[in-house]
């Protein structure tokens, strides 16, 4: 998956400074790498893929918000 060519805010509106999408960005690419890795590992150590799969969204689901006690 490519990185997204749209980051947008919570006010609907696209993140457009420029340091906010070089970070952005990098740490696409970085997480890409990373979760890639542990799947394909998962996978050829004999995880089912569906169930690693199942997983990896349930990590991301269970994320806590750094906005917590803030208005979101």
């Amino acid at each position: 998956m490519d990185t997204p060519t749209l980051w947008v805010q919570d006010n609907g509106q696209p993140v457009t400074c420029t340091e906010k999408l070089r970070v952005l960005e990098e740490n696409w690419t970085e997480l890409h790498d990373v979760v890639r890795d542990a799947f394909e590992d998962a996978v050829l150590m004999g995880v089912n893929e569906q169930a690693m799969r199942d997983t990896l969204m349930a990590l991301v689901a269970s994320l806590a918000s750094p906005k917590k006690g803030q208005a979101a």
